[in-house]
């Protein structure tokens, strides 16, 4: 069966982005050449730049296959923030957290070559714009603001998702990109149940609950 010449393209396309992804995030982007890119994916060097203008735009459009990514439905954390997880089932978002990280380990690294290498050029926007993002999911999941009476008085709906996403995905690439297990001296199932814990009730007693567990003894 003959292969046609858009087929071909494709294929030497993705051959090219998947040597880059290997190698940017084993060798950071300055310590990768397009020589070696072309090497790994069985190319000439012509071929890459046939396919890519520079160096530049190949990190920038696998960086864009992560932003893309974490925009779907199907994207494991978002799978569990559509099924509820936020803020009935914090356990189940940090599961999610720990798939997401996993699959898509390659990529969460050149989030930290970039800040290292361009001082976080080419992800600020992303980041920038995260609330927005965040808020537009919560406001469709939730749209008569349902969300707000299932949290505590003064707290807002986005903040609370930001920081339960920020600490499990954070944590997740502590363990799995530095290879850090128990790093807060738990197994990592104890850790995230206290994590959940502590973010669902806070980790101080309420106001005044001090006194009466005092009083009940």
């Amino acid at each position: 069966m003959r292969v046609s010449q858009g087929e071909k393209s494709e294929r030497s396309q993705a051959a090219i982005l998947e040597a880059a992804l290997g190698l940017f995030s084993k060798q950071g982007y300055r310590g990768t050449s397009i020589r070696e890119i072309a090497a790994e994916a069985g190319l000439s060097t012509g071929n890459v730049y046939h396919h890519f203008p520079d160096k530049e735009t190949l990190f920038t459009t696998l960086l864009d296959q992560y932003w893309e990514a974490i925009e779907r439905p199907e994207f494991p954390f978002n799978r569990a923030l559509a099924a509820g997880a936020f803020p009935f089932d914090l356990e189940a978002l940090a599961r999610a957290a720990e798939e997401s990280v996993r699959v898509w380990r390659r990529h969460v690294v050149l989030i930290y070559v970039d800040v290292v290498e361009f001082e976080g050029n080419h992800i600020r926007k992303f980041y920038t714009d995260m609330a927005g993002r965040f808020g537009s999911f919560l406001n469709q999941r939730f749209p008569d603001g349902s969300l707000k009476d299932e949290l505590a008085e003064g707290f807002q709906p986005t903040t609370a998702s930001m920081l339960a996403s920020r600490v499990f995905l954070q944590y997740f690439a502590v363990e799995i990109l530095f290879g850090i297990p128990n790093q807060f001296g738990l197994d990592t199932a104890t850790a995230m149940k206290e994590i959940s814990t502590i973010l669902r009730h806070g980790m101080l007693h309420a106001p005044g609950a001090r006194n009466l567990e005092a009083k009940a003894r």
